[in-house]
């Protein structure tokens, strides 16, 4: 069975980070072994929330690890909460990356052209320098602009300026970089990127539905490293995850008791095994 290390952080109610990693990755048939770097009552859309913070433990979880020899086809990072963190995780590429298997990155700090709370361009920066170990990096416009250190475009960027700042990312040492919640030409809405190694772009979009929620990155993000470690080409892995992200708001849309704190990923996990055994065929 294939392996995925997730480092990322706990929101007890939220669905989001590794409450929607573990599960996603899980029932792609894939073995989740999980470094919380933090456990909160919820995320932090709700205010009051407790907060747990796990980073004195990640270095003794990652030396009992190497002494037990385990290794992973993947190593998807989210959201991580400070500058220490991330050295820490730099740490763990160093120490697991393989020459066959992917480090994936998912920058989580910023949206609607906003950091979020307790961030500042100083962690901005360090997150570029994650990205020169990650093989694929999977930013939203926000957090491409603040890992530039340029002007926040908008969320109706043009696909000019949104491949203008892909070039500019790539230069950070990553194999492939894309650029997620971008609105196409025809008014779907997907995802941009550039290989690095190929030197060109590419893009995806799904049908536009007028609902924004909370957690959609993560569970693109895990659906996408799922995919990629079960075999999938780059582009495919990211189409699957688009298309498992597009069915999760849409059945969130419909639902008229759904939460607005989160999507109902766990309703369309049926729809991403069906589109698994659709796209292997």
């Amino acid at each position: 069975m294939k392996r995925v290390m997730t480092i990322q952080d706990i929101s007890c109610i939220g669905k989001c980070s590794l409450t929607v990693a573990l599960p996603i990755i899980s029932a792609m048939g894939i073995e989740c072994a999980i470094v919380p770097t933090a456990v909160l009552s919820t995320h932090t859309m709700f205010d009051g929330f407790t907060f747990r913070d796990l980073t004195d433990d990640l270095d003794s979880i990652r030396e009992h690890w190497l002494k037990e020899e385990f290794s992973f086809d993947a190593i998807y990072t989210g959201y991580l909460g400070s500058i220490r963190q991330i050295e820490i995780v730099q740490r763990f590429f160093s120490s697991f990356k393989r020459p066959d298997n992917y480090i994936i990155v998912d920058p989580a700090m910023a949206d609607n052209g906003k950091m979020y709370a307790g961030f500042d361009k100083d962690f901005a920066l360090k997150m570029t320098e994650l990205s020169a170990y990650a093989d694929i990096i999977l930013p939203n416009i926000s957090e491409a602009a603040f890992m530039l250190d340029i002007e926040y475009p908008g969320e109706n960027a043009s696909i000019e300026t949104i491949k203008e700042m892909l070039l500019k990312l790539s230069k950070l040492g990553s194999k492939k970089v894309v650029i997620t919640g971008v609105k196409l030409e025809d008014d779907t809405f997907g995802f941009v990127g550039y290989d690095n190694e190929t030197k060109s772009f590419f893009k995806y979009g799904t049908r536009q539905i007028p609902m924004r929620s909370h957690g959609t990155g993560d569970v693109f993000a895990s659906s996408f490293t799922g995919a990629l470690t079960r075999g999938f080409d780059i582009f495919t892995a990211l189409k699957i995850a688009a298309d498992y992200t597009s069915e999760c708001i849409n059945n969130s849309y419909k639902d008229p008791n759904h939460v607005n704190y989160a999507v109902n990923f766990e309703a369309e996990i049926p729809y991403l095994l069906e589109s698994l055994k659709r796209f292997s065929q």
